[in-house]
């Protein structure tokens, strides 16, 4: 009876086997016909035969510039990837229309939400609808009042005295070359946690041992976005239902981070939030479901390190081929304080320096932290410049390319020049929808003064201390694939302390 029985188990093993890698073969057969259906292969236009055979990385290094050359010598600033069903946009017409006039036909859309969806589950960077619509008047109360605002002004200046400052310093005359992409990194993760979480994970400590955190927040982030990059979706999907390769790996990533988040929600009712600062403590008022909880300050960690890490990267980078622009920002500096022996200025000196603030917004134009963003047409449109939008398409408007166009800023738009931002020496904001680089309508960014601060407060600390130079500047930028700008082998830096 034993070995019937175990005859019958080891028939039925096999079955179950069988059955199991048939239906893995078949579906992704299925997913590779799809594949091959969506991307219309039989599309011979130039634009995307250069897409499909990558001949385009022969005259380019990055595909942002690609696309700029592209929409450059477009007539309406607007081109079209057939293959990747992808309308792309530099017409700030456009822009206006699908983030302010037809604000409700260009959501973010359920392809982009199941993209993050494992990462940032409800945040607010990842839905639409009502559930957006709350999360935006909250976050907009919270992050509006002057004591969180004050709050995070008195992080960023600890953070930099006691942790940005030291680590320069402790290289600086040494000829010890620093990535100064990964220090900004570091220290913007750092400031973040500690204004979403009220937790230091010590990223920036002069040993600049790795954080578990951050390097499955790092992981995460980078393995969500690669998802973007697959020519199918259902090759990923595939990949996370047999939990292979880069899913396997985004998945533990994930996993870190759940219980990071879960643990200090269960410790911060424990303890209890009322007369606490950070995101979490504040939201914890609002909210009761802690999965929501978690998705929300999730949201907002992925979106303020990143950005800041990355403005203040390509800045500095800016900066080592224009020192004229260093100088200008001292001789502000000493003109607004003074001979203050004050360390760090004032919030309200910080906004007299007007210079400083046009050289960050330049920096901006020509560098966005997010390149481009994309929308996903509910229902057919025609956009301001003709071009037709089929229900379901992809629209994506592209900050990168505009901060590069002749029609929208000048022939010397490809010029860092600061001064394009002042008039009469005060700083004059342009029309959002010609500079989306914080969005712009109704989804423009609640933390773009925040971010603003905390950039300028690192750039004063620096520049008045340390003369930073990069070596081999003359090579162009080069971007990694991500949710955000990063260059590609960092910024090698070296560091030299200023005469007093």
């Amino acid at each position: 009876m034993d070995s019937q029985l175990s005859l019958w188990f080891c028939s039925m093993s096999t079955a179950f086997c069988f059955f199991f890698f048939s239906f893995t073969l078949l579906f992704s057969l299925f997913s590779l016909l799809i594949f091959v259906l969506r991307l219309k292969l039989w599309c011979t236009c130039e634009i995307c035969q250069a897409y499909l055979t990558s001949s385009w990385t022969k005259d380019f290094d990055n595909l942002c510039d690609w696309y700029t050359h592209l929409l450059k010598n477009s007539a309406t600033g607007t081109i079209h990837i057939h293959v990747l069903g992808n309308i792309i946009t530099a017409n700030p017409a456009n822009v206006e229309h699908m983030l302010k006039t037809r604000f409700e036909n260009y959501p973010k859309g359920k392809p982009f939400s199941t993209l993050l969806g494992d990462l940032l589950g409800r945040g607010i960077f990842n839905v639409d609808g009502d559930s957006w619509k709350f999360q935006r008047k909250m976050a907009s109360i919270e992050l509006g009042g002057v004591s969180v605002r004050t709050h995070a002004f008195d992080i960023v200046r600890s953070e930099i005295q006691s942790g940005l400052l030291p680590l320069l310093s402790s290289v600086a005359g040494q000829e010890q070359v620093l990535d100064l992409q990964d220090v900004f990194r570091r220290f913007s993760f750092d400031n973040i946690c500690k204004f979403s979480f009220g937790l230091d994970p010590g990223c920036l400590e002069l040993s600049l041992l790795v954080s578990d955190l951050a390097e499955a927040f790092d992981l995460a982030s980078k393995f969500s976005a690669q998802r973007a990059l697959a020519s199918s979706s259902l090759i990923w999907k595939v990949k996370r239902l047999l939990n292979l390769g880069t899913e396997k790996q985004l998945k533990e990533a994930i996993k870190v981070v759940d219980e990071f988040a879960e643990e200090m929600i269960k410790q911060r009712r424990e303890e209890g939030f009322s007369d606490r600062y950070d995101l979490l403590s504040r939201f914890m008022g609002t909210i009761n479901d802690d999965k929501y909880l978690r998705d929300i300050v999730v949201s907002f960690l992925l979106a303020g390190r990143d950005t800041v890490a990355s403005g203040l990267t390509s800045f500095f980078w800016l900066l080592s081929h224009h020192p004229e622009v260093e100088s200008a920002i001292r001789e502000e500096v000493e003109r607004v304080m003074g001979s203050s022996d004050e360390q760090f200025a004032s919030f309200n000196q910080i906004r007299e320096m007007h210079y400083l603030h046009a050289a960050l917004y330049e920096s901006l134009r020509l560098f966005p932290p997010v390149q481009f963003d994309s929308k996903f047409a509910q229902e057919d449109d025609v956009l301001p410049d003709d071009t037709f939008v089929r229900k379901g398409t992809r629209v994506t408007y592209h900050p990168y390319a505009m901060g590069r166009m002749e029609r929208i800023l000048g022939p010397d738009c490809l010029h860092y020049k600061p001064e394009r931002w002042l008039q009469n020496g005060r700083y004059v904001p342009e029309n959002l929808y010609k500079f989306p680089v914080f969005q712009a309508g109704k989804r423009v960014c609640l933390g773009k003064e925040i971010a603003l601060v905390e950039m300028k407060c690192v750039v004063l600390a620096v520049v008045r201390r340390f003369n930073i130079r990069v070596p081999h500047s003359n090579q162009a930028p080069r971007f990694a694939a991500g949710l955000t700008a990063t260059l590609r082998g960092g910024l090698p830096i070296l560091v030299q302390e200023r005469e007093a």
